[in-house]
């Protein structure tokens, strides 16, 4: 707990950015019959029935020092498409920086050994060794800030019906690139000195 509340103390730089990483799953819901369209002082009305058209997975990666977040919507979350979500961190979106500081919780996907999963030995190694990564503690998940970013997504993009991935995929990107146009952040200010006051009791007793 105290290392990623560290991690979270570093000062920006671009060299050495700071991103939190997580994924959450929605069902993509679709419509039996077309929604009746909004009359004055009337909204629009949906049918009670829906049909389910499956699920889609979305995956966060947020530098909050940036205001910066990236999105991916795929259609599962093996440890390939982490693997191809830390390439993309390393060769689209940071391919200056020296070292990626990784902030996430411990999924048993969530390791280099996804990268060996995707990529040729060679490829894996040189991804790997670009990261730096940063575990948040087991049940303490909500130290990690891409938890936020998922949970005001959640309420400002996807309370929707959303019938499918693609629809699903537009409506995310519509959403990241605004939050990121609008220079959105988190503000954090649980420190090191909170958790040892208020969350004592998950300390080791000796």
């Amino acid at each position: 707990m105290e290392d990623v509340l560290e991690v979270y103390k570093r000062p920006y730089d671009p060299l050495c950015p700071v991103v939190c990483m997580d994924e959450t799953n929605r069902q993509l819901i679709g419509e039996v019959a077309p929604p009746i369209p909004m009359a004055a002082g009337q909204p629009r009305i949906y049918d009670y029935e829906y049909v389910r058209n499956g699920v889609a997975n979305i995956f966060m990666m947020f530098e909050p020092l940036a205001a910066r977040r990236y999105t991916a919507v795929t259609d599962t979350r093996t440890k390939v498409d982490f693997a191809y979500c830390l390439q993309d961190l390393s060769d689209k979106y940071y391919p200056y920086a020296e070292k990626i500081v990784i902030v996430m919780d411990n999924l048993n996907t969530h390791t280099f050994a996804s990268l060996y999963e995707a990529f040729a030995p060679d490829e894996a190694r040189r991804l790997a060794e670009r990261f730096e990564i940063h575990y948040t503690p087991k049940h303490g998940s909500w130290l990690n800030m891409a938890e936020i970013e998922i949970g005001v997504m959640s309420k400002q993009c996807l309370k929707q019906r959303i019938p499918t991935k693609e629809d699903m995929a537009h409506k995310v990107k519509a959403w990241t690139c605004t939050r990121n146009s609008a220079n959105l952040s988190v503000d954090w200010r649980f420190t090191t000195g909170d958790a040892r006051i208020k969350l004592k009791r998950l300390y080791p007793k000796y």
